[in-house]
């Protein structure tokens, strides 16, 4: 229990960060918890993040239930399908890979870029349709350990005409549909999962919100340049620490 608990303390911190949650628990995992298959661990214990971005922007969720924000409702549901299309093949082909640090220097690579181009004002709007399909697109390749979701979908949503905190919100938001298809799909497979779990749900959830209530302000309070800048400096910091593990 003490094991499940640590992995989701790992879970809910950096779920949010450009530091791949999936990778970071997956290598704890590999110590921990040797007897089940640390990538199905790490996809389960999005559960508790999941409730976390629910609760956080329940206002938002509700303006996209209630039909007051269709044009998010859209993005979702055309990321959310595209991320599945993407992410469930790669999953039965890499469920056995090891966590790959170098897609985080790539990751960290796409924010620097993204933090030059900002800065120098040669970004351009892209229609919300095609940012969901390349948000979509970016999102179903994390689940390969090692590629932040985050850290690829803030990249993807760069390329639109948001501001910091609006980047973090959507991106955070179209976390949670394949979030719970993925924990749901790891129960169905192994339902043991929520006896020996559901500490670390608990923990995820309360790290997890913590965390993303501490970054929504943060992203309120600095320009694009300083925002990506920060984010793909940690990104190489979670490369370092995946190429020491």
């Amino acid at each position: 229990m003490l094991s499940y608990s640590l992995l989701g303390l790992i879970q809910g911190i950096f779920e949010w960060l450009p530091i791949s949650s999936e990778g970071m628990v997956a290598l704890a995992g590999q110590y921990l918890i040797k007897e089940i298959n640390p990538l199905e661990v790490a996809i389960f214990l999005h559960l508790g993040t999941f409730f976390a971005v629910l609760i956080y922007f329940r206002k938002d969720w509700l303006d996209v239930f209630s039909l007051r924000n269709k044009s998010l409702l859209r993005f979702l549901i055309i990321a959310t399908l595209v991320s599945l299309a993407v992410g469930y093949p790669l999953y039965n082909l890499i469920s056995d890979l090891a966590v790959g640090s170098s897609l985080l220097l790539i990751t960290g690579f796409g924010l620097l870029f993204t933090a030059y181009f900002n800065k120098s004002k040669k970004t351009s709007g892209m229609s919300f349709r095609k940012l969901a399909l390349i948000t979509g697109f970016l999102q179903g390749l994390a689940i390969i350990p090692g590629l932040s979701r985050s850290g690829a979908t803030i990249f993807g949503l760069s390329l639109g005409k948001f501001d910091p905190k609006e980047v973090l919100k959507i991106s955070y938001m179209m976390s949670a549909p394949v979030t719970l298809a993925g924990a749901g799909f790891v129960f169905f497979k192994n339902p043991s999962f929520v006896v020996d779990g559901w500490p670390a749900l608990v923990l995820s959830f309360l790290a997890g919100i913590i965390t993303l209530g501490f970054l929504i302000k943060l992203a309120s309070r600095i320009d694009f340049f300083k925002f990506a800048l920060i984010f793909a400096l940690l990104c190489f910091v979670g490369a370092g620490i995946g190429f020491i593990i």
